[in-house]
């Protein structure tokens, strides 16, 4: 179930059978010349509703499709939010979710540049309970989708050479495989991207000219990255399940 293609009555039915919410979250961010802006809210999005049409118990929330990516703002397209204002979107997420009844909250990231932002969010939404002797409402899982068992493995085997850091060939084929008609082309140089620290945005654009670090995005194909959404759906299911079944004590 889609909360966002679902009406109220739909969902407070559903809530009798789950309390289990997924909520892809990544960037809107340059992902190289070729890469689309949305690459890390569409890659979670992309797994998180091809699952939710294998397993129709899954409820999926709607994306959350702006994150922390301050050092991409050199880039035209890139929208960011601070620190301080994406862990306040993050908190009122989970406490409206938390309200109607969700106390298991999965949120399935899709942007490196979250993920210390996020944790951190989670431990302030835990403090309250915790220093009033109470058990929080809601537990938190936060898991980037290419950290689902199996997929980092399949993704170095299908790209053993030149995969790197940002706009990586395993992310833009996930992309090019659910918008065949935006696959974008280009003459890369270097063929492989330099590596190196992400600073500030000016730093990142001197060190990074076309936005890529560490990757060869050319290798991407639509059919290689079916191969990494067949194998992430799966994975996803059993993830969220087990998940579930964590009790809040």
């Amino acid at each position: 179930m889609l909360i966002a293609y679902s009406s109220w009555p739909e969902i407070d039915a559903r809530l009798k059978t789950t309390k289990t919410v997924i909520v892809p979250i990544g960037s809107n961010e340059q992902h190289g010349p070729t890469g689309l802006l949305g690459t890390d809210w569409m890659c979670p999005e992309i797994i998180a509703h091809a699952a939710e049409k294998t397993d129709d118990g899954l409820i999926v929330a709607p994306t959350f499709n702006i994150g922390m990516a301050q050092h991409h703002l050199a880039f035209p397209g890139t929208i960011s939010l601070r620190p301080s204002t994406f862990m306040s979107a993050i908190t009122d997420w989970v406490h409206s979710l938390g309200r109607h009844g969700f106390d298991h909250i999965y949120f399935l990231n899709g942007h490196g540049g979250n993920v210390a932002t996020i944790e951190a969010t989670f431990s302030e939404i835990y403090a309250d309970p915790s220093f009033q002797a109470r058990k929080s409402r809601v537990i938190l899982k936060l898991r980037n989708w290419w950290d689902l068992p199996g997929i980092n493995s399949l993704c170095t085997q299908i790209f053993p050479t030149g995969h790197g850091m940002h706009a990586t060939p395993s992310e833009i084929a996930v992309t090019q495989a659910a918008y065949p008609d935006r696959i974008k082309t280009a003459d890369y140089s270097p063929k492989i991207a330099p590596n190196g620290p992400i600073r500030d945005a000016l730093d990142y654009r001197a060190r990074f000219p076309d936005g890529r670090i560490g990757s060869d995005p050319a290798q991407a194909s639509p059919e290689k990255g079916q191969r990494i959404i067949d194998a992430a759906v799966p994975a996803l299911i059993r993830d969220v399940q087990a998940f579930a079944e964590d009790p809040i004590h």
